[in-house]
């Protein structure tokens, strides 16, 4: 039962059952933000100034990926390496111990040589025949790099091995558990950031349009969510994020689903965007684009109403600080470009790829002597 403290209304109770009531209040989302989503949502004054800063920056971000897209696919990835580092960097800095680091003077090194040793290691496996078909011509880079490509897998290896030793070598009593863990985080982040990279940096190779789609997809998807839920936002979505609504969601869907049609239809018109790119030049680009980006026509029932998408679907673009949802778009493109795309069966990379880190120079040399042979003899024999 209350107290009357006089002032006309109960007491406030006291003691460790008060506490506990207020500390369990105390992670209840507010009534205003649990039940008038549209006063939060919808009359907030200060959406506008923010909706002002977002669209500015914003047309920087676009301008940026814009000249990048157009510099070609050596651009793309020191922009996702670039990308890379700082993400590694922020995840790096997550469970850092400032104390702890003072008692261990190179430590945070140790980090960096995982993530550029992977980095060796990924990238090395990726543009390995690019890098061969660039330096065709000279026979002495030619060589060189043949046995560096040959030892790619070896170095790392030893690289790795080093940077455990250096690991094993500096542990200090009293901060094993903080050095162990530290050790593992580094490797959670080597996966998480390389896993992106790899598919990314995979896709831009086998043509910008396999990146830029989807990266654009979902630039859209954050863009569109944002306005509908400017405009027309009432319904909280989830309580965790109270300005995500529903209204957005929604329309954010239908303007994502419309762009992919409209995108991939402007996009792969142009072949510095669809051709792949063979080689670490930044010369034009010139090919056959295939079936797959040329227009098919299909006859339309007459009681189909005649809309034209490519009006009224405005363009849109940018980037967004959302790696993680690129992360799995990125993956996704990847799975899709080879499963669906890419012929099933050995192609001339590949083959390369192993005469180059299987044979000596003398076994290449021999095979091609021995190929000229086999293509002069069917020449000789249809004439």
């Amino acid at each position: 039962m209350d107290r009357d403290t006089g002032s006309g209304g109960p007491s406030t109770p006291s003691g460790p059952t008060a506490r506990l009531r207020r500390r369990k209040g105390s992670n209840e989302v507010p009534p205003e933000v649990e039940t008038n989503g549209d006063r939060l949502l919808f009359n907030d004054r200060n959406k506008y100034k923010s909706m002002l800063i977002r669209t500015y920056s914003t047309v920087w971000m676009i301008g940026g990926f814009v000249s990048i897209i157009y510099l070609g696919h050596l651009y793309i990835w020191a922009m996702v390496v670039v990308i890379q580092i700082f993400m590694a960097k922020e995840l790096f800095n997550l469970l850092r111990k400032a104390h702890e680091d003072r008692q261990l003077p190179g430590f945070r090194l140790l980090n960096w040589h995982f993530f550029f040793t992977v980095m060796l290691f990924v990238y090395g496996r990726i543009l390995s025949q690019r890098l061969v078909n660039t330096v065709t011509m000279d026979k002495f880079l030619y060589k060189l790099v043949g046995r560096l490509i040959k030892y790619h897998m070896v170095t790392c290896y030893f690289l790795y091995i080093a940077g455990f030793m250096w690991f094993i070598l500096t542990l200090k009593k009293k901060m094993y558990k903080y050095q162990f863990s530290q050790y593992a985080w580094t490797h959670m982040i080597l996966i998480v950031v390389f896993t992106q990279s790899a598919f990314t940096v995979a896709n831009i190779f086998e043509g910008i349009f396999w990146f830029l789609l989807p990266a654009s997809l979902i630039v859209i998807n954050d863009i569109a969510a944002y306005i509908f839920g400017f405009f027309f936002g009432r319904t909280p979505l989830i309580k965790l994020s109270p300005k995500k609504t529903w209204e957005g969601f929604i329309g954010a869907s239908f303007a994502t689903m419309i762009s992919a049609f409209v995108l991939a239809n402007i996009l792969g018109h142009f072949q510095w965007l669809t051709c792949p790119r063979k080689d670490l030049s930044t010369g034009w680009l010139e090919c056959d684009p295939g079936p797959l980006f040329k227009p098919e026509y299909f006859t339309v029932p007459q009681w189909f109403p005649e809309w034209d998408f490519g009006d009224s679907i405005p363009g849109h673009g940018g980037i967004t600080d959302r790696m993680d949802c690129q992360m799995v778009m990125a993956v996704f493109a990847y799975i899709y470009h080879q499963s669906f795309i890419v012929p099933q069966s050995l192609s001339i990379e590949m083959i390369m790829d192993q005469i180059l880190m299987n044979l000596t120079f003398e076994e290449q040399r021999a095979l091609y002597t021995k190929l000229g042979q086999i293509i002069m003899e069917k020449q000789f024999g249809e004439s």
